[in-house]
């Protein structure tokens, strides 16, 4: 069967589009709406258990990093889809839970180098401080500070000797 298309229209706020078509043998006119076809990703866990990929989920981790940091909820937001559409693009259906956890470290340090350590903490399930001490060191090597940025972790400077 061929035909042709007389008139499309986007509907439901970008989600369908609505095709007025004709047969080019007989002439009948119809309507067809297509809709792009969403597909499910699903998380990998660590012990091998698979389980629906909950966006809110990856939202909610993001949002507890940047709590009291300068960044807004549409950023975040934005990450997500980032993250959920370069994810869906490489991998297919099933994704490794410490894809998207890696994933989500880059777009935070890309943003935020503060949100990106409390991220890597509970990511990375670090015990003791050192821990979060070698993690900035390693950032440090990894990208160069922004002027407006002041310097974490210091060495303390040394007071000046005091003649007896």
């Amino acid at each position: 069967m061929s035909d042709r298309v007389i008139d499309s229209r986007v509907i439901q706020e970008g989600e369908r589009i609505r095709r007025r078509r004709q047969c080019v043998a007989c002439g009948t006119r119809y309507t067809t709406y297509e809709e792009v076809e969403q597909v499910e990703l699903r998380v990998l866990k660590r012990g091998g258990r698979i389980e629906p990929f909950h966006r809110y989920k990856l939202l909610s981790s993001l949002s507890k990093a940047c709590e009291k940091r300068p960044i807004k909820l549409d950023t975040l937001e934005r990450l997500v889809d980032e993250i959920v559409t370069e994810l869906g693009a490489e991998t297919g259906r099933e994704v490794p839970s410490r894809l998207i956890g890696l994933r989500a470290m880059e777009k935070l340090q890309a943003i935020d180098p503060v949100a990106y350590v409390r991220y890597a903490s509970i990511y990375r399930q670090f015990q003791e401080a050192g821990e979060f001490v070698d993690e900035v060191e390693q950032m440090k090597k990894r990208t160069p500070r922004r002027a407006d940025q002041p310097e974490l972790f210091n060495a303390p400077a040394k007071a000046p000797a005091v003649p007896a």
